[in-house]
């Protein structure tokens, strides 16, 4: 599963976030890759221990707990903090698939990547290059604008030839482990949404979401 999620910050609120990423003390990417990322990758982050880091990363987390979009298609139990990065003068980061685990900095919890997840703070026509390929798919969202996949798809980013790309990125622990019962979820939601909003007194609504629920208690795992 590949979706878009738009619009998961305001003009108002991308721009608070831009300053203050643009005022970031930005770090060699390479210092957090593994034995096998360390050789395709080149880029800039924020240390996971930067207070800016935990700053944003609170305020998307509280952001994306209030997105509809987002709640329907992850159905997250755990997320790992979302980290930052920056793309410039040919910054790229080749073929790569993302860990399966994550260990959460400063605790004894570890988080398994269902789902990845980018949120692009940069405009598309502020930079040439620099899309995010997942699967042979070409992604380069509007800034404040998200797209989730499968962590376990081959993906990269593109050298950046002209200006910068910012970015959070981050990976989902999902209560639904399998991509393809996450996906027909997300449609059957998608069918009740629609459902209500054309017949809200339908009783077939009360049957669906029975239906629903019914399959997510099946697939749950905690």
């Amino acid at each position: 599963m590949m979706l878009e999620i738009p619009d998961v910050l305001s003009a108002e609120q991308l721009q608070q976030c831009r300053t203050a990423l643009e005022a970031g003390n930005w770090q060699d990417g390479r210092l957090t890759a593994g034995h096998q990322a360390v050789n395709v990758k080149a880029n800039q982050q924020l240390a996971q221990d930067d207070p800016l880091t935990q700053q944003l990363g609170d305020f998307i987390l509280a952001r994306l707990a209030q997105h509809p979009r987002f709640m329907a298609a992850a159905l997250p139990l755990k997320v790992v903090p979302p980290r930052f990065n920056r793309y410039a003068e040919g910054g790229t980061y080749g073929d790569h698939i993302d860990n399966a685990v994550f260990s959460v900095p400063g605790t004894p919890h570890r988080i398994r990547a269902d789902l990845s997840a980018t949120l692009f703070f940069s405009e598309p026509e502020e930079y040439e290059g620099g899309e995010l390929v997942v699967q042979d798919k070409r992604v380069k969202l509007p800034a404040g604008h998200l797209v989730l996949y499968s962590s376990g798809s081959l993906h990269r980013v593109e050298p950046v030839t002209r200006g910068a790309r910012l970015a959070s990125f981050f990976w989902v622990q999902s209560l639904v482990r399998q991509d393809d019962q996450r996906s027909v979820l997300l449609e059957l939601d998608d069918s009740i949404q629609a459902l209500r909003q054309q017949v809200p007194d339908s009783p077939e609504l009360v049957r669906l979401t029975g239906i629903y629920h019914n399959l997510l208690r099946q697939w749950t795992q905690t």
